[in-house]
This record gives C-alpha cells, structure tokens and sequence, in this order.
C-alpha cells in the first residue's frame, strides 16, 4: 500500500503563495542546502505525483523544462488540459483518486498540493505525513498552508531542523 506524503513549502505567516499567486519570496531562498531534506531526494523517494489545477498551471506555465519525467503524473481537475507539459493523467473524483492511490504498489505518492487539494485528503484521512518547510518571509496573506474546513487534527512531529538562512524543517505524520 502506498503512502500519501506532502512535501511543502510555507511563509512565516502561513502561505503558499502571496496575494498574486507569486512565489518570488520561495525561490529568494533557492540557495538554501537542505541537505538530506532537498527536493532531490524527496522526489526520488516518490512514484506519483498528485496535483490540483492551480499548482498544476503554476508549473506548466513555467519557463523551465517538465520536472515530472519518470514519474506518474495526476491532476485533479474537472476541466481538459489543453497541451499539457509531458506525461500526466487527470481525476476529478477525490474519494476515487484516494482508493486508487492507495492501491498502488510501485513506490510512495507526493500530494503536491495546493492547501485545497492538500485539506481536501487531511478531511479524508489520507496523508500519512508532511514535509514543511519554514521560510522567513511575511508575505502578509494568499494562499494559505491550509484551507479552512473546520478540521481539527493534532499531527505528531517527528523531527524539526533549523536550516540556513532561517528557514526550518519540519515533518509530522497524521
């Protein structure tokens, strides 16, 4: 049985993204050595990637190459993606895409996110942990870390690290 892993990076004061959607406060810190917490080897460690449409756009709109090759792709979206930047597949059913994740055999998933993607598995019960990683920005609001639904849940924390430049590790499991 797979697990369900996030891998994410947060502001100081709890987003995602800024008011624009920018992400030019994250990649400041593009530098950072994250050691054996690097996207590298997280990405190595995970089979199929799982995104929502706005994180998905985000990317392909990107000037730099597709990331993805080698892994499963899947999109969470309920409209056709025209174009899309390498291989992927879509789902739009969240209690489906779940069962069939968790079915899955060949390796780990990472539930890239965003906070509605990654509140709407938290609701369900489906992420096994999460990987967040602590900038020293206020970016002053946007998208937060989690979208508000009510959900109460106290996560266990498994390890914390301070990093360079300010930033933190931290991972909890659920």
């Amino acid at each position: 049985m797979a697990k369900i892993r996030g891998y994410i990076a947060t502001s100081l004061d709890g987003y995602i993204a800024d008011r624009d959607g920018k992400l030019d406060w994250l990649f400041a810190y593009n530098d950072v050595d994250f050691g054996e917490h690097g996207y590298t080897r997280f990405a190595r460690s995970v089979r199929t990637i799982v995104m929502g449409r706005t994180t998905y756009d985000f990317i392909a709109e990107q000037p730099t190459p597709w990331a993805y090759e080698g892994h499963r792709v899947i999109i969470v979206t309920s409209r056709p993606i025209e174009n899309p930047r390498g291989k992927l597949e879509t789902r739009h059913d969240v209690d489906e895409l779940i069962a069939e994740l968790r079915a899955l055999a060949d390796g780990d998933v990472w539930m890239m996110g965003g906070s509605k993607l990654l509140s709407a598995f938290l609701d369900r019960g489906s992420l096994d942990d999460i990987e967040i990683y602590v900038m020293p920005e206020l970016v002053g609001g946007g998208t937060p870390l989690f979208s508000p639904t009510g959900l109460r849940l106290s996560p266990r924390l498994n390890e914390a690290k301070p990093l360079s430049r300010g930033c933190v590790f931290l991972r909890y499991s659920f």
